[in-house]
């Protein structure tokens, strides 16, 4: 398990601890493996942890999860809590992994429950971390009773844009102050765009995947939401085009028996989506459902144009028309049109327009600095606060 007891340096900021669900790929894992990782590098103590392993390996708790993929200094490493994301000795050991820290920044719906169960009456504060669109998820009365309850033990709330913080203090009645906006971000450099031709062919060789077609990527969970069901009907109208899928989920086995399916590839949950990025032509999201997607990010830094539909805020990532298309979603036809002439015109020239957009507004280095300062307030608020619980009652 990673050694939360170091204090930062300088003795002068908080340690931080991310807490991710589980070690797989998606939106709020990846951000929290940059952002743990940037923290590190500017002298910041910072650790990493899940709640439960990879579905596909098995390591004990306080164990690396092998299915991580750590990077060279091991930063991205992140030790396994328990054998499942609520279970009692999963929540124990978050407790005790608490104590050795200052903050506890919960990315993920999961974390939010298990940091409001395992923290209550301990001297950390956490942090929850909200990617998703917050209309999605709050669509009924259980969830936003449930949700409130959840967030009111927050220290503080993030979210992704202005009009998301209105929803959140509007469902849940939080406080003036308590949710802040701070950006969608990667590190660009963890989304090296392809190096030429060869480089591309490399790629694609290292996936599986063949080396002189049309390839469309397909990134996220295969769940209703993410509606692949509508990348595959794409893909049944624009026969020279092969689909690759990268993900996991409960829809994936009948996706499969799709007519189209024969020219789609199944990767499964990609370790790092950067080599997918490179091998791709473009990027294809059909979500009917988004707040800002990393996996727009991703694409966008390693140069890869998108063909998305405008759906929470997808369009601060893609610009219809300069960076990629946008189309409304649920039409098959009208992405097929948008995502035929994406490939048809210069690919070279959308993806360098999609990246020099993330470089300018989603870049990680960007938004760190508004992180410390929350995490600092977080901190300071909270060792200057009179009521703050003396013990872990």
């Amino acid at each position: 398990m990673p050694d939360h007891t170091s204090a930062d340096p300088a003795g002068t900021r908080p340690r931080v601890l991310h807490l991710i669900s589980d070690s797989r790929r998606g939106g709020a894992q990846n951000f929290a493996r940059d952002l743990h990782r940037e923290l590190g590098r500017r002298g910041q103590s910072s650790a990493l942890c899940a709640l439960a392993p990879h579905p596909a390996v098995h390591p004990g708790p306080g164990e690396s999860d092998p299915g991580d993929c750590p990077d060279a200094s091991g930063l991205r490493t992140a030790a396994v809590l328990g054998p499942g994301r609520l279970r009692p000795s999963t929540l124990r050991a978050l407790r005790s992994a608490a104590r050795a820290t200052d903050v506890v920044l919960a990315h993920g719906s999961d974390t939010l429950a298990a940091c409001a169960l395992a923290l209550a009456g301990t001297r950390t504060p956490f942090v929850y971390v909200s990617v998703g669109h917050p209309r999605y998820w709050t669509a009924n009365r259980l969830r936003r009773t449930r949700g409130a309850a959840l967030m009111h033990r927050a220290a503080a709330v993030t979210t992704l844009t202005d009009e998301a913080r209105a929803v959140l203090e509007q469902q849940f009645a939080l406080p003036e102050g308590k949710v802040h906006v701070i950006p969608n971000s990667r590190a660009a450099e963890s989304y090296p765009p392809a190096d030429g031709r060869d480089d591309r062919r490399a790629a694609r060789h290292a996936l599986g995947l063949p080396a002189d077609v049309l390839l469309v990527a397909w990134i996220g969970a295969i769940a209703p939401e993410k509606r692949l069901d509508l990348a595959l009907d794409v893909l049944d109208r624009l026969p020279d085009v092969r689909l690759a899928v990268a993900g996991d989920g409960p829809l994936r086995e009948s996706l499969a028996r799709h007519p189209a399916a024969a020219r789609a590839h199944f990767l499964g949950p990609l370790p790092d989506p950067a080599p997918l990025y490179r091998a791709a032509d473009a990027l294809l999201l059909t979500s009917d459902s988004e707040g800002v997607p990393g996996a727009l990010i991703e694409a966008a830094l390693a140069g890869v144009p998108a063909v998305a539909t405008d759906v929470g805020w997808v369009r601060e990532v893609v610009r219809d028309g300069a960076t990629g298309a946008l189309v409304a979603p649920g039409d098959p036809l009208a992405l097929a049109e948008a995502l035929g002439k994406v490939l048809a015109v210069n690919r070279a020239g959308l993806g360098a327009a999609a990246r020099a957009h993330a470089l300018e507004h989603f870049e990680l280095g960007a938004v760190v600095d508004a992180w410390q300062q929350l995490v600092a307030e977080v901190w300071t608020a909270g060792e200057g606060s009179a009521d703050r619980p003396t013990g872990e009652g």
